[in-house]
């Protein structure tokens, strides 16, 4: 097992290292590999080679490009680690951001932000609100929960219900809203991250840097708490306290990723699956290798949504929800719910 994990950890790092190049070099306009590198090697360290390629080149492997491939990459591990936590924590493959209503909560959050607020508090704005969304939705589907009496493996239905509540809600705040802005609104509840810059990935990094650096030194309390909450006490997990914690963390994870990405699903579903698959179920091995597949799934997802109708950009969550859609009826099948 420890070979199969070693090899399944360096080969998603190659798979990340293949993703981030391809992802840059391919589009409407190819740009080779090796010119790719040498102008990122030249904008890290100015002067270091001598420009050969165009102006039009560099603009767009380090303005258009790059930043959107960095964004994917972060959106898409936050998304697969938020899953990975949330289907050990109600102990129900099924659940993720998107299914549990908490992807909803941050896209009612940031498109109150977009279309009502503005940018109150800065750039900072949209991803608070979206985080306040993301976190109101988990208080409400822990209610809803608690409410009708189902267990901790019966969330997603709870999730579902509340996910249907917050849409209706993000529909009418559109409806009500500008009307010059809906059609940038509506594309971005599609997912997309065509609008990626440098100063923005700053705030994804900084979260999911703290959010998963945290959640693997919680790992084994996970692992415990996944086993069911008698044995967690037995450990001298608290409970109540430790699993308010992680929805707050996941809440907080997702409310950014989707300020900055719109709602893209089946992420968190599907990685942390095929994960499991050659890793095990231990979460120490686990979210680290979800954060590593999480971010080259997207980057990849981001690509063909690039190329298939390029010049013109196809919603991101078009291509995860095609995917991610068949991959949820596999699941079905594998298993007797």
């Amino acid at each position: 097992m420890t070979i199969k994990v070693c090899l399944a950890g360096l080969a998603a790092c190659l798979l990340l290292a293949l993703s981030v190049s391809a992802g840059v070099s391919l589009g409407a306009a190819p740009v080779p590999l090796s010119t790719v590198w040498s102008i990122v090697a030249n904008k890290v360290m100015p002067g270091v080679l001598e420009a050969t390629w165009s102006a039009g080149r560099e603009s767009i492997v380090w303005e258009v490009r790059f930043p959107r491939v960095i964004l994917a990459g972060l959106v898409g591990a936050g998304l697969a680690v938020t899953g990975a936590v949330l289907q050990s924590l109600t102990r129900n493959p099924l659940a993720d951001p998107h299914l549990l209503g908490v992807s909803s909560g941050g896209a009612l959050g940031a498109i109150i932000a977009l279309l009502h607020t503005g940018l109150i508090f800065g750039l900072v704005t949209v991803p608070l609100f979206s985080f306040a969304g993301a976190l109101l939705a988990t208080v409400a589907v822990a209610g809803v929960s608690r409410m009708t009496g189902a267990g901790a493996d019966r969330l997603v239905l709870a999730g579902v219900a509340v996910a249907f509540v917050l849409t209706a809600l993000s529909n009418l705040t559109i409806f009500l809203g500008d009307p010059r802005a809906v059609h940038t609104v509506i594309f971005w509840m599609l997912g997309g991250l065509g609008l990626a810059q440098w100063p923005h990935l700053a705030y994804p990094a900084i979260v999911l840097a703290g959010s998963l650096l945290w959640l693997c030194l919680k790992a084994r309390e996970i692992n415990a708490l996944a086993m069911g909450d008698e044995t967690a006490l037995t450990l001298g997990i608290p409970v109540a306290r430790f699993r308010m914690m992680l929805f707050v963390v996941t809440a907080l994870l997702t409310g950014v990723m989707v300020a900055f990405s719109g709602a893209i699903g089946f992420i968190g579903l599907m990685v942390p699956h095929f994960v499991r698959m050659v890793a095990g179920s231990d979460n120490v091995r686990v979210i680290p290798l979800s954060a590593v597949f999480g971010a080259a799934a997207l980057i990849w997802a981001d690509l063909v949504a690039r190329i298939v109708m390029a010049p013109e950009d196809m919603p991101i969550g078009v291509v995860t929800g095609l995917v991610g859609g068949i991959a949820f009826i596999a699941i079905l099948r594998r298993r007797a719910f």
